[in-house]
């Protein structure tokens, strides 16, 4: 997919991945979410 805008082109390459890469993903973005989660449990606002 190609959008043109202004001078400006920009190119989307759709991603290939296969149904371990796309579990691997999600379990690194929920451990993150949590480690984060849990950083900002100990912050004093």
């Amino acid at each position: 997919m190609t959008l043109n805008l202004l001078f400006f082109t920009i190119t989307f390459k759709r991603l290939k991945m296969t149904a371990e890469d796309c579990d691997h993903q999600e379990t690194i973005r929920r451990l993150h979410d949590e480690h984060v989660d849990r950083g900002l449990e100990h912050r004093n606002f």
